[in-house]
């Protein structure tokens, strides 16, 4: 993904590579401009803690300026894709906290989910096994979703005295699967089924969890060998029109693609058309 900054320009040090990086409190690997990002506390299926939070945020918000990083995937380790908080670690400390200092959680979670929306790359989530509480919003917060027949998926803040109104989930989820479901969800906390999942529109595709996360990389890599720039704009505008007039919308996406209109992958596709060749992208 390249950017039209002038490399003189201060704000040109905003735009730094992320292939490289090196995270703390889960694993992260990138191939060809996809980045793998893997929950890996697989002993306990994969909880978070504040600092896996705080990382999370934190890298998802640095991939908004990052130049070698074009799709994402999330996946967990072990079987299981996220159980949620870790019981200990954040659940028993927040019993213990100021109103205030549980706020400041509270929003930083909410920042994940946000961050999430916000990095132009698409992000692709592979879902097996538990998938619970925030990394059920995790999932929700993705852009696609890839999940196994085993996969089950609760939004369970009811199950501990919580609202099911949590990271945004009374926004995110009646729009993917319908105000209906989301509101039995929410209410009740029990687990959406594999074959619910799918059914309902939150799942794009169920594969056998020995082919999963190939699966994921496969369409995650797609994505990242695809206009990179146009795919940013797809997202940017799949997020913001949910608060437009259609009138707002038709004239936003009108200028969308006047934008894209202007990038070189546009005119490398009308060249590569015209010549009988697949278009090579390049993202500028």
């Amino acid at each position: 993904m390249k950017h039209y900054i002038s490399p003189t320009n201060p704000m040109r040090a905003q735009y730094a590579p992320r292939a490289d990086y090196s995270a703390t409190h889960f694993a992260y690997a990138c191939l060809n401009g996809v980045a793998t990002i893997t929950l890996n506390r697989p002993e306990r299926k994969n909880p978070l803690t504040f600092a896996s939070y705080a990382e999370l945020r934190d890298l998802f918000h640095a991939l908004r300026y990052a130049s070698d990083v074009k799709a994402v995937v999330m996946t967990g380790a072990g079987g299981n894709f996220c159980s949620g908080g870790d019981v200990h670690e954040i659940i028993g400390p927040l019993t213990t906290m100021t109103m205030p200092e549980m706020l400041e959680f509270t929003r930083m979670t909410g920042d994940l989910v946000k961050a999430i929306k916000a990095c132009p790359q698409p992000v692709v989530a592979a879902i097996d096994g538990i998938c619970a509480g925030a990394g059920a919003m995790i999932a929700l917060a993705a852009d696609l979703r890839l999940g196994t027949p085993g996969a089950k998926t609760a939004y369970l803040f009811t199950r501990v005295g919580l609202a099911g109104a949590d990271m945004g989930a009374c926004a995110l989820l009646p729009r993917l699967i319908g105000q209906g479901r989301a509101a039995e969800l929410l209410f009740t906390g029990r687990a959406m089924t594999a074959q619910e999942g799918l059914a309902w529109g939150f799942f794009n595709a169920l594969h056998d969890s020995a082919q999963l996360l190939a699966q994921a990389q496969a369409m995650a890599q797609d994505l990242a060998d695809g206009p990179s720039f146009a795919h940013s704009m797809t997202k940017t505008m799949l997020h913001q029109e949910w608060a437009m007039t259609i009138d707002q919308a038709i004239e936003a996406e009108a200028q969308a693609q006047a934008i894209c209109m202007q990038t070189q992958d546009f005119k490398r596709a009308f060249e590569a058309f015209a010549a009988r060749q697949k278009p090579v992208f390049q993202g500028d």
